[in-house]
């Protein structure tokens, strides 16, 4: 009996250790906060495979729960008015600051896009209302936090769409000045998945011969932008790594264009490009544009393209086709289309499979004129900045913070 006592024992510590401790590098601050955090992601991304395989739920209907169990009711308070409005039919979160009587300056504005890889995450979690309340009361800024439906439910381009329709409606004169908006001081700006859609939608609205009212700003966080090589040296360096590991933001790019498990098996082999976004395999040459620094031991090689016809892969829904459109993946237009972009401000780190993104983009956007702001933190990980509220606050995440605030306030 003591033997067998002896045995579980033994077998539950080297289970404990499988999913607690993993190889985080030395200098990420708060490693033992990170690895227990991580251990809840992992938990539940074996949980979410297990119900896949066992036809019980889909992966990301089970990971939805890291949504839910962060989900507030945003509430008013002495500072900020909080309501629920409707953009063109797409939810929005509403902060505005209270003002006090008889001012009637024009206040900034901020159109804030959560992150979550288009699966995941929303506006009523709590550490999005957090950064809202802040940008509002630091800034005197009014926020919208777009609630834009996601996939599986709802593949490419439906999320673009929704940001896009708010994005336009609300840079209407009549819409500004209801909201004592001033025309001249708004940025858009997201996290991960959600600096992808203000990347696209920055880029979109300079197209748009009708659009009178342009951006001044758009400040990106650890954005995704480009979903042709998912073999760039942050995607080798980084594979493992907790919150967001290579595997993760493979299925994240998978589902948000098709539900067909072959192109993501595809996308995990780095062999999903079609002939038509094999042609644009140029504008994403890490060679090219990452700092000699990032390139370290990993030598470029041209991802595979596969034979036909750019849509007829994978099914009816052409996700090969997607690959190639510029408002999934923003690294993706030419030169000539990024000079007369807003001002940018772009967070990377190192500890991210999008890091290289974040650094191509920055790269790019420099060679063609646009004034960016580029933080990069050498211990940073992935979605940092939302570790920002008890009990998964890190100080990493409030210094990201603050900094985000500060060049809002300087350059907005």
């Amino acid at each position: 009996m003591r033997l067998g006592s002896i045995i579980l024992f033994v077998a539950l510590c080297s289970f404990s250790a499988y999913y607690v401790y993993e190889p985080i590098p030395e200098d990420i601050d708060e490693r033992w906060k990170l690895m227990m955090t991580n251990t809840f992601f992992r938990s539940l991304s074996h949980l979410a495979d297990f119900s896949e395989l066992l036809g019980l739920k889909d992966y990301m209907g089970v990971m939805y729960f890291i949504t839910l169990i962060e989900t507030i009711v945003p509430v008013s308070d002495e500072h900020v008015n909080v309501t629920v409005e409707n953009f063109d039919g797409v939810e929005v979160v509403l902060y505005q600051p209270m003002q006090q009587s008889g001012n009637t300056e024009l206040r900034r504005a901020v159109i804030y896009l959560h992150g979550g890889g288009w699966c995941l995450g929303s506006a009523y979690m709590s550490p999005y209302d957090l950064l809202a309340r802040k940008v509002a009361t630091e800034l005197n800024a009014v926020v919208l936090s777009v609630e834009y439906r996601l996939a599986v439910a709802h593949h490419f381009p439906v999320p673009y769409e929704d940001v896009y329709r708010v994005v336009k409606s609300f840079l209407q004169m009549g819409v500004l000045a209801q909201y004592s908006v001033d025309p001249g001081r708004i940025a858009v700006s997201g996290d991960s998945a959600g600096g992808n859609l203000a990347a696209a939608v920055s880029q979109q609205l300079l197209k748009d011969p009708t659009q009178k009212v342009q951006l001044k700003a758009q400040a990106l966080l650890y954005p995704v932008l480009q979903a042709l090589d998912l073999n760039t040296p942050s995607y080798q360096q980084n594979q493992d790594m907790p919150i967001l590991p290579r595997t993760l933001m493979v299925r994240f790019w998978s589902e948000y264009f098709t539900s067909d498990k072959a192109f993501f098996r595809a996308m995990m082999a780095n062999a999903h490009n079609s002939l038509e976004s094999s042609s644009l395999l140029k504008f994403v040459n890490w060679s090219a544009f990452l700092p000699e620094m990032y390139h370290r031991k990993y030598n470029y090689s041209v991802p595979a393209v596969l034979q036909g016809k750019a849509g007829q892969s994978f099914g009816t829904d052409g996700p090969s086709r997607s690959l190639a459109d510029p408002r999934a993946s923003p690294l993706l237009v030419p030169d000539a289309a990024l000079h007369s972009l807003p001002k940018a401000y772009i967070l990377t780190c190192e500890y991210d499979v999008l890091r290289d993104d974040g650094l191509m983009y920055v790269t790019r956007l420099r060679a063609a004129g646009v004034d960016v702001t580029h933080e990069h933190y050498d211990s940073g990980f992935h979605g940092s900045l939302m570790f920002t509220v008890w009990p998964m606050d890190f100080r990493i995440g409030h210094r990201m913070m603050d900094n985000y605030l500060k060049w809002l306030k300087e350059n907005l």
